[in-house]
Protein backbone atom coordinates (compact mmCIF):
# COMPACT_ATOMS: atom_id res chain seq x y z
CA UNK A 1 0.00 0.00 0.00
CA UNK A 2 1.50 3.53 -0.98
CA UNK A 3 2.77 5.04 2.56
CA UNK A 4 0.82 8.54 1.81
CA UNK A 5 -2.67 6.67 1.33
CA UNK A 6 -1.63 4.33 4.39
CA UNK A 7 -1.15 7.44 6.31
CA UNK A 8 -4.41 9.08 5.17
CA UNK A 9 -6.25 6.23 6.42
CA UNK A 10 -4.28 5.92 9.84
CA UNK A 11 -5.13 9.99 10.24
CA UNK A 12 -8.86 9.56 9.57
CA UNK A 13 -9.18 6.37 11.97
CA UNK A 14 -7.30 8.58 14.63
CA UNK A 15 -9.54 11.27 13.86
CA UNK A 16 -12.30 8.92 14.12
CA UNK A 17 -11.53 7.79 16.72
CA UNK A 18 -11.39 11.00 18.68
CA UNK A 19 -14.54 11.75 17.59
CA UNK A 20 -16.31 8.83 18.84
CA UNK A 21 -14.29 8.84 22.60
CA UNK A 22 -15.51 13.03 23.31
CA UNK A 23 -19.00 11.85 21.51
CA UNK A 24 -19.29 9.14 24.24
CA UNK A 25 -17.13 11.78 26.63
CA UNK A 26 -20.46 13.99 25.90
CA UNK A 27 -22.99 10.96 26.08
CA UNK A 28 -22.24 10.33 29.59
CA UNK A 29 -21.32 13.62 30.90
CA UNK A 30 -25.24 14.56 29.53
CA UNK A 31 -26.64 11.80 31.26
CA UNK A 32 -25.29 11.95 34.56
CA UNK A 33 -27.00 15.81 34.69
CA UNK A 34 -30.11 14.51 33.36
CA UNK A 35 -30.91 11.67 34.16
CA UNK A 36 -31.14 12.93 38.42
CA UNK A 37 -33.08 16.58 36.67
CA UNK A 38 -35.45 14.30 35.66
CA UNK A 39 -36.33 13.59 38.83
CA UNK A 40 -36.24 16.46 40.12
CA UNK A 41 -33.17 15.28 41.91
CA UNK A 42 -31.32 18.80 41.08
CA UNK A 43 -28.30 18.71 43.99
CA UNK A 44 -27.22 15.82 42.47
CA UNK A 45 -27.93 17.60 38.83
CA UNK A 46 -26.14 20.47 40.08
CA UNK A 47 -22.90 18.97 40.18
CA UNK A 48 -22.69 17.74 36.67
CA UNK A 49 -23.82 20.55 34.78
CA UNK A 50 -21.01 23.18 34.71
CA UNK A 51 -19.03 20.23 32.75
CA UNK A 52 -21.67 19.25 30.50
CA UNK A 53 -21.92 23.33 29.80
CA UNK A 54 -18.51 23.81 29.02
CA UNK A 55 -17.39 20.87 27.36
CA UNK A 56 -20.60 19.78 25.40
CA UNK A 57 -22.87 22.63 24.96
CA UNK A 58 -24.04 21.69 21.53
CA UNK A 59 -25.00 18.22 22.69
CA UNK A 60 -28.41 18.63 23.19
CA UNK A 61 -31.04 21.21 23.38
CA UNK A 62 -33.00 19.22 26.81
CA UNK A 63 -29.90 20.20 28.80
CA UNK A 64 -30.84 23.56 28.75
CA UNK A 65 -34.75 22.74 29.39
CA UNK A 66 -33.74 20.81 32.43
CA UNK A 67 -31.34 23.64 33.69
CA UNK A 68 -34.10 26.21 33.34
CA UNK A 69 -36.37 23.72 35.20
CA UNK A 70 -33.44 23.49 37.92
CA UNK A 71 -32.54 27.03 38.28
CA UNK A 72 -36.10 28.14 38.61
CA UNK A 73 -36.54 25.74 41.55
CA UNK A 74 -33.71 26.89 43.43
CA UNK A 75 -35.05 30.48 42.96
CA UNK A 76 -38.39 29.51 44.00
CA UNK A 77 -37.08 28.05 47.46
CA UNK A 78 -35.53 30.66 48.01
CA UNK A 79 -31.67 31.17 45.87
CA UNK A 80 -31.40 34.31 44.29
CA UNK A 81 -28.00 33.49 43.65
CA UNK A 82 -29.32 31.22 40.44
CA UNK A 83 -30.81 34.02 38.76
CA UNK A 84 -27.46 34.42 37.05
CA UNK A 85 -27.30 31.39 36.17
CA UNK A 86 -30.89 30.81 34.66
CA UNK A 87 -30.28 33.63 32.93
CA UNK A 88 -27.03 31.96 31.32
CA UNK A 89 -29.22 28.95 30.63
CA UNK A 90 -31.48 30.77 28.54
CA UNK A 91 -29.51 32.73 26.67
CA UNK A 92 -27.01 29.34 25.72
CA UNK A 93 -30.19 27.93 24.23
CA UNK A 94 -30.67 30.90 22.34
CA UNK A 95 -26.78 31.37 21.02
CA UNK A 96 -26.48 27.28 20.37
CA UNK A 97 -30.28 26.33 19.20
CA UNK A 98 -31.56 29.65 17.79
CA UNK A 99 -33.77 27.28 15.47
CA UNK A 100 -35.61 25.57 18.34
CA UNK A 101 -35.98 28.93 20.52
CA UNK A 102 -38.56 31.02 20.58
CA UNK A 103 -36.41 34.26 21.38
CA UNK A 104 -39.77 36.23 22.07
CA UNK A 105 -41.26 33.81 24.75
CA UNK A 106 -37.23 33.21 26.06
CA UNK A 107 -36.41 36.70 26.74
CA UNK A 108 -39.86 37.60 28.27
CA UNK A 109 -38.92 34.81 30.37
CA UNK A 110 -36.12 36.78 31.37
CA UNK A 111 -37.39 39.94 31.38
CA UNK A 112 -40.12 38.49 33.73
CA UNK A 113 -37.33 36.92 36.22
CA UNK A 114 -35.93 40.38 36.65
CA UNK A 115 -38.78 41.51 37.79
CA UNK A 116 -40.35 39.74 40.25
CA UNK A 117 -36.78 39.79 41.71
CA UNK A 118 -36.47 43.10 41.86
CA UNK A 119 -33.33 43.28 39.60
CA UNK A 120 -32.82 46.51 38.06
CA UNK A 121 -34.77 49.46 38.16
CA UNK A 122 -38.04 49.97 36.58
CA UNK A 123 -36.23 51.87 32.76
CA UNK A 124 -33.85 48.62 32.79
CA UNK A 125 -37.07 46.24 33.54
CA UNK A 126 -39.45 48.27 30.77
CA UNK A 127 -36.73 48.09 28.49
CA UNK A 128 -36.22 44.26 28.39
CA UNK A 129 -39.95 44.06 28.01
CA UNK A 130 -39.63 46.25 25.09
CA UNK A 131 -37.24 44.30 23.37
CA UNK A 132 -38.31 41.53 23.63
CA UNK A 133 -41.86 42.43 22.33
CA UNK A 134 -40.40 44.31 19.69
CA UNK A 135 -38.47 41.33 18.22
CA UNK A 136 -40.31 38.54 18.31
CA UNK A 137 -44.00 39.74 19.35
CA UNK A 138 -45.33 36.28 17.79
CA UNK A 139 -44.28 34.39 20.64
CA UNK A 140 -44.67 37.15 23.52
CA UNK A 141 -47.51 35.44 24.57
CA UNK A 142 -47.12 35.10 28.36
CA UNK A 143 -50.66 37.07 29.75
CA UNK A 144 -48.36 37.38 32.51
CA UNK A 145 -45.54 39.15 31.07
CA UNK A 146 -48.20 41.36 28.36
CA UNK A 147 -49.83 42.70 31.71
CA UNK A 148 -45.91 43.60 33.28
CA UNK A 149 -45.11 45.34 30.56
CA UNK A 150 -48.17 47.56 30.04
CA UNK A 151 -47.67 48.07 34.07
CA UNK A 152 -44.06 49.17 33.94
CA UNK A 153 -44.77 51.68 31.49
CA UNK A 154 -47.92 53.02 34.34
CA UNK A 155 -45.51 53.27 36.83
CA UNK A 156 -43.12 55.26 34.60
CA UNK A 157 -45.61 57.17 33.78
CA UNK A 158 -47.03 58.21 37.19
CA UNK A 159 -43.06 58.73 38.22
CA UNK A 160 -42.55 61.47 35.81
CA UNK A 161 -40.35 59.36 33.47
CA UNK A 162 -42.67 58.20 30.39
CA UNK A 163 -45.01 60.51 28.11
CA UNK A 164 -48.70 59.99 28.98
CA UNK A 165 -49.33 59.39 24.89
CA UNK A 166 -46.47 56.71 24.93
CA UNK A 167 -48.78 54.89 27.62
CA UNK A 168 -51.67 55.23 25.58
CA UNK A 169 -49.85 54.12 22.20
CA UNK A 170 -48.72 51.17 24.48
CA UNK A 171 -51.67 50.79 25.60
CA UNK A 172 -53.51 50.21 22.00
CA UNK A 173 -50.45 47.60 21.03
CA UNK A 174 -51.11 45.31 24.11
CA UNK A 175 -55.01 45.67 23.80
CA UNK A 176 -54.75 44.32 20.07
CA UNK A 177 -52.03 42.17 20.85
CA UNK A 178 -55.13 40.22 23.49
CA UNK A 179 -57.30 40.54 21.10
CA UNK A 180 -55.24 38.73 18.92
CA UNK A 181 -54.34 35.74 21.33
CA UNK A 182 -57.55 35.72 22.78
CA UNK A 183 -58.80 34.93 19.08
CA UNK A 184 -56.35 32.61 18.09
CA UNK A 185 -57.84 30.45 21.08
CA UNK A 186 -61.23 31.08 20.45
CA UNK A 187 -61.28 29.40 17.62
CA UNK A 188 -59.81 26.40 18.80
CA UNK A 189 -62.70 26.16 21.14
CA UNK A 190 -65.26 27.10 18.83
CA UNK A 191 -63.32 23.79 16.68
CA UNK A 192 -64.44 21.77 19.65
CA UNK A 193 -66.83 22.94 20.85
CA UNK A 194 -68.55 22.58 17.84
CA UNK A 195 -68.12 18.59 17.62
CA UNK A 196 -69.16 18.53 21.49
CA UNK A 197 -72.43 20.24 20.36
CA UNK A 198 -73.84 17.96 17.47
CA UNK A 199 -73.35 14.91 19.22
CA UNK A 200 -69.35 14.15 18.39
CA UNK A 201 -67.32 12.31 21.29
CA UNK A 202 -63.61 14.32 22.30
CA UNK A 203 -60.73 12.62 22.78
CA UNK A 204 -58.62 12.35 25.72
CA UNK A 205 -56.43 14.36 24.03
CA UNK A 206 -58.83 17.22 22.62
CA UNK A 207 -60.38 17.15 26.02
CA UNK A 208 -57.33 18.38 27.53
CA UNK A 209 -56.83 20.65 24.54
CA UNK A 210 -60.11 22.57 25.22
CA UNK A 211 -59.13 22.64 28.94
CA UNK A 212 -56.39 24.19 28.00
CA UNK A 213 -57.59 26.78 25.16
CA UNK A 214 -60.41 27.86 27.97
CA UNK A 215 -57.62 28.48 30.78
CA UNK A 216 -55.71 30.59 28.72
CA UNK A 217 -58.69 32.25 27.46
CA UNK A 218 -59.64 33.03 31.02
CA UNK A 219 -55.89 34.52 31.70
CA UNK A 220 -56.35 36.83 28.85
CA UNK A 221 -59.79 38.00 29.83
CA UNK A 222 -58.27 39.03 33.41
CA UNK A 223 -55.36 41.06 31.69
CA UNK A 224 -57.48 42.59 29.80
CA UNK A 225 -59.29 43.49 32.44
CA UNK A 226 -56.72 44.57 34.82
CA UNK A 227 -54.55 46.35 31.69
CA UNK A 228 -58.34 48.27 31.54
CA UNK A 229 -58.15 48.92 35.01
CA UNK A 230 -54.63 50.05 35.22
CA UNK A 231 -55.00 52.56 32.42
CA UNK A 232 -58.50 53.70 34.07
CA UNK A 233 -56.50 55.65 37.02
CA UNK A 234 -55.72 58.42 34.09
CA UNK A 235 -57.78 57.99 30.77
CA UNK A 236 -61.36 59.33 31.84
CA UNK A 237 -62.96 62.48 30.62
CA UNK A 238 -61.57 64.90 33.88
CA UNK A 239 -57.88 64.19 32.36
CA UNK A 240 -58.47 63.49 28.97
CA UNK A 241 -60.26 66.98 27.74
CA UNK A 242 -57.75 69.17 29.08
CA UNK A 243 -54.89 66.96 27.76
CA UNK A 244 -56.08 67.31 24.35
CA UNK A 245 -57.43 70.89 24.62
CA UNK A 246 -54.02 71.86 25.38
CA UNK A 247 -52.59 70.03 22.62
CA UNK A 248 -55.02 70.51 19.59
CA UNK A 249 -53.50 73.69 17.99
CA UNK A 250 -49.72 71.85 17.89
CA UNK A 251 -50.69 68.69 16.90
CA UNK A 252 -53.86 69.26 14.26
CA UNK A 253 -52.16 68.24 11.44
CA UNK A 254 -51.10 65.18 12.95
CA UNK A 255 -53.19 62.78 11.81
CA UNK A 256 -51.76 59.91 14.07
CA UNK A 257 -52.58 62.21 16.78
CA UNK A 258 -55.58 62.88 15.56
CA UNK A 259 -56.84 59.81 15.35
CA UNK A 260 -55.40 58.58 19.08
CA UNK A 261 -57.29 61.85 20.56
CA UNK A 262 -60.62 61.25 19.14
CA UNK A 263 -60.34 57.32 19.69
CA UNK A 264 -59.61 58.36 23.56
CA UNK A 265 -62.64 60.82 23.42
CA UNK A 266 -65.02 58.07 21.89
CA UNK A 267 -63.95 55.06 24.12
CA UNK A 268 -64.92 56.97 27.35
CA UNK A 269 -67.45 59.15 25.51
CA UNK A 270 -66.65 62.26 26.97
CA UNK A 271 -68.81 65.29 25.97
CA UNK A 272 -67.20 67.78 24.64
CA UNK A 273 -67.06 70.15 22.05
CA UNK A 274 -63.40 69.41 21.01
CA UNK A 275 -64.44 65.65 19.88
CA UNK A 276 -66.21 67.16 17.04
CA UNK A 277 -63.25 69.57 16.96
CA UNK A 278 -61.05 66.86 16.01
CA UNK A 279 -63.32 64.42 13.99
CA UNK A 280 -64.03 67.60 11.42
CA UNK A 281 -60.28 68.08 11.02
CA UNK A 282 -59.43 64.27 10.71
CA UNK A 283 -61.88 64.40 7.76
CA UNK A 284 -60.95 67.05 6.72
CA UNK A 285 -56.54 66.03 6.47
CA UNK A 286 -57.46 62.11 5.73
CA UNK A 287 -61.05 60.94 4.75
CA UNK A 288 -61.11 57.35 6.45
CA UNK A 289 -62.02 54.62 8.26
CA UNK A 290 -61.62 56.06 11.36
CA UNK A 291 -62.99 59.85 10.43
CA UNK A 292 -66.06 57.85 8.89
CA UNK A 293 -66.94 55.97 12.48
CA UNK A 294 -66.75 59.34 14.69
CA UNK A 295 -69.18 60.77 11.89
CA UNK A 296 -71.24 58.22 12.56
CA UNK A 297 -71.27 58.46 16.23
CA UNK A 298 -71.87 62.42 16.16
CA UNK A 299 -75.03 61.47 13.99
CA UNK A 300 -75.86 58.54 15.99
CA UNK A 301 -75.94 60.94 19.26
CA UNK A 302 -78.32 63.10 17.54
CA UNK A 303 -80.52 60.32 16.83
CA UNK A 304 -79.71 60.50 12.60
CA UNK A 305 -80.02 56.26 12.33
CA UNK A 306 -79.69 56.51 8.83
CA UNK A 307 -76.42 58.87 8.49
CA UNK A 308 -75.55 56.74 11.57
CA UNK A 309 -75.29 53.47 9.34
CA UNK A 310 -74.21 54.72 6.50
CA UNK A 311 -70.70 56.54 8.10
CA UNK A 312 -70.49 53.07 10.00
CA UNK A 313 -70.72 51.24 6.90
CA UNK A 314 -68.19 53.43 5.46
CA UNK A 315 -65.96 53.01 8.16
CA UNK A 316 -66.15 49.10 7.59
CA UNK A 317 -65.37 49.46 3.95
CA UNK A 318 -62.39 51.62 4.46
CA UNK A 319 -60.66 49.93 7.32
CA UNK A 320 -58.20 47.10 6.54
CA UNK A 321 -57.55 46.22 10.48
CA UNK A 322 -59.38 43.06 11.42
CA UNK A 323 -60.29 44.31 14.78
CA UNK A 324 -61.08 47.87 14.16
CA UNK A 325 -63.40 46.74 11.53
CA UNK A 326 -65.14 44.63 14.20
CA UNK A 327 -65.19 46.94 16.41
CA UNK A 328 -67.28 48.67 13.90
CA UNK A 329 -69.72 45.84 12.73
CA UNK A 330 -70.42 45.84 16.43
CA UNK A 331 -71.60 49.08 17.05
CA UNK A 332 -73.22 48.98 14.04
CA UNK A 333 -75.19 45.64 15.38
CA UNK A 334 -76.03 47.40 18.49
CA UNK A 335 -77.81 50.19 17.04
CA UNK A 336 -80.01 47.80 14.85
CA UNK A 337 -80.96 46.10 18.36
CA UNK A 338 -81.46 48.91 20.29
CA UNK A 339 -84.47 49.48 17.35
CA UNK A 340 -85.35 45.87 17.66
CA UNK A 341 -84.01 45.17 14.30
CA UNK A 342 -83.14 41.89 15.17
CA UNK A 343 -82.46 40.25 11.74
CA UNK A 344 -79.87 43.00 10.60
CA UNK A 345 -78.18 42.92 14.10
CA UNK A 346 -77.41 39.23 14.31
CA UNK A 347 -76.08 39.46 11.10
CA UNK A 348 -73.55 41.97 12.21
CA UNK A 349 -73.36 40.38 15.74
CA UNK A 350 -72.10 37.10 13.40
CA UNK A 351 -69.74 39.32 11.04
CA UNK A 352 -68.06 40.41 14.46
CA UNK A 353 -67.54 36.98 15.44
CA UNK A 354 -66.09 36.02 11.83
CA UNK A 355 -63.10 38.65 12.57
CA UNK A 356 -63.11 38.42 16.62
CA UNK A 357 -64.00 34.85 17.70
CA UNK A 358 -63.51 35.55 21.69
CA UNK A 359 -66.49 38.56 21.35
CA UNK A 360 -68.85 36.46 23.41
CA UNK A 361 -70.96 39.41 24.15
CA UNK A 362 -72.09 39.16 20.53
CA UNK A 363 -73.34 35.70 21.25
CA UNK A 364 -75.16 36.77 24.24
CA UNK A 365 -77.33 39.64 22.45
CA UNK A 366 -78.56 37.19 19.91
CA UNK A 367 -79.28 35.18 22.96
CA UNK A 368 -81.12 38.17 24.22
CA UNK A 369 -82.85 39.23 20.85
CA UNK A 370 -84.34 35.52 20.55
CA UNK A 371 -85.28 35.58 24.21
CA UNK A 372 -86.92 38.39 23.28
CA UNK A 373 -88.90 37.48 20.25
CA UNK A 374 -90.15 34.19 21.68
CA UNK A 375 -93.98 35.40 21.67
CA UNK A 376 -93.62 36.54 18.10
CA UNK A 377 -92.15 33.03 16.75
CA UNK A 378 -93.61 29.59 17.00
CA UNK A 379 -97.73 27.95 16.39
CA UNK A 380 -98.48 27.50 20.20
CA UNK A 381 -97.15 28.27 23.69
CA UNK A 382 -95.23 25.33 23.93
CA UNK A 383 -92.93 26.26 20.39
CA UNK A 384 -92.56 29.72 21.46
CA UNK A 385 -91.61 29.06 24.69
CA UNK A 386 -88.66 26.23 22.90
CA UNK A 387 -86.87 29.12 21.74
CA UNK A 388 -85.73 29.72 24.85
CA UNK A 389 -83.54 26.44 24.02
CA UNK A 390 -82.01 28.60 21.55
CA UNK A 391 -81.06 31.44 23.20
CA UNK A 392 -79.35 29.19 26.18
CA UNK A 393 -76.95 27.83 23.42
CA UNK A 394 -76.04 31.04 22.23
CA UNK A 395 -75.52 32.39 26.04
CA UNK A 396 -73.52 28.94 26.35
CA UNK A 397 -71.16 29.76 23.68
CA UNK A 398 -70.61 33.05 25.06
CA UNK A 399 -69.55 31.46 28.46
CA UNK A 400 -67.16 28.97 26.23
CA UNK A 401 -65.09 31.94 24.36
CA UNK A 402 -65.19 34.74 26.59
CA UNK A 403 -64.29 34.40 30.38
CA UNK A 404 -64.90 38.00 31.22
CA UNK A 405 -68.74 37.29 30.51
CA UNK A 406 -68.65 33.22 31.57
CA UNK A 407 -70.53 33.69 34.85
CA UNK A 408 -73.08 36.09 33.48
CA UNK A 409 -73.27 33.92 30.19
CA UNK A 410 -73.78 30.62 32.23
CA UNK A 411 -76.59 32.88 34.69
CA UNK A 412 -77.88 33.57 31.38
CA UNK A 413 -78.18 29.69 29.61
CA UNK A 414 -79.76 28.81 32.88
CA UNK A 415 -82.89 32.03 32.87
CA UNK A 416 -83.37 30.99 29.27
CA UNK A 417 -83.61 27.21 30.06
CA UNK A 418 -86.08 28.07 32.86
CA UNK A 419 -88.30 29.55 31.13
CA UNK A 420 -88.03 26.63 27.98
CA UNK A 421 -90.89 24.20 27.97
CA UNK A 422 -90.32 22.50 31.66
CA UNK A 423 -89.88 17.76 31.61
CA UNK A 424 -93.30 17.89 32.31
CA UNK A 425 -94.36 20.17 28.97
CA UNK A 426 -92.53 17.83 27.08
CA UNK A 427 -93.77 14.71 28.57
CA UNK A 428 -97.52 16.03 28.16
CA UNK A 429 -96.85 16.87 24.69
CA UNK A 430 -95.36 13.94 23.79
CA UNK A 431 -92.19 16.30 22.23
CA UNK A 432 -89.48 14.23 23.70
CA UNK A 433 -86.34 14.26 21.17
CA UNK A 434 -88.34 16.10 18.34
CA UNK A 435 -87.02 19.37 16.27
CA UNK A 436 -89.15 22.21 15.90
CA UNK A 437 -88.51 24.43 12.93
CA UNK A 438 -89.11 28.10 13.85
CA UNK A 439 -90.98 30.68 11.37
CA UNK A 440 -89.67 34.10 12.20
CA UNK A 441 -86.61 36.03 11.73
CA UNK A 442 -84.41 33.53 13.98
CA UNK A 443 -85.26 31.11 11.61
CA UNK A 444 -83.17 27.14 11.55
CA UNK A 445 -84.83 24.75 14.10
CA UNK A 446 -84.52 23.79 17.63
CA UNK A 447 -84.49 20.15 19.35
CA UNK A 448 -86.02 19.46 22.14
CA UNK A 449 -84.76 17.44 24.69
CA UNK A 450 -85.00 13.53 25.72
CA UNK A 451 -86.41 13.15 28.45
Amino acid sequence: MNSKVAFFIAFLTLMFSGQVIAQDACTIAVSLFSEPAKIKNYDVALTHYEKVVTDCPKYSIAVYQYAVKMFEYYIENGDKSKITELENAYQMRLKYFPEKSKNGEILADIAQIRYDNGIGDKQGQFNAFDKAYKIDEPNFKSPKSIYTYFSLAMDLYLEGQKDIQEVFDLYDTITEKIEKEEGNYATRVNVLGNKQDVGQKLSSKELKQLEGYEKYLGYYGKIKGSVDTKLGSIADCENLIPLYEKNFEDKKEDINWLKSAAGRLNAKDCETPLFYQLVQQLHTLQPSAASAFYLGRLADRAANNTDAINYYNQAVELESNLNKSADYLFVIAENYRKRGIYSSARTNYLRVLEQKPAKGICYLRIAEMYSKSSDDCGNNVFEKRAINWKAAEMAEKAARVDATIASNARASADSYRQRAPSKADIFSEGMAGKTIPINCWIGGSVKVPNL
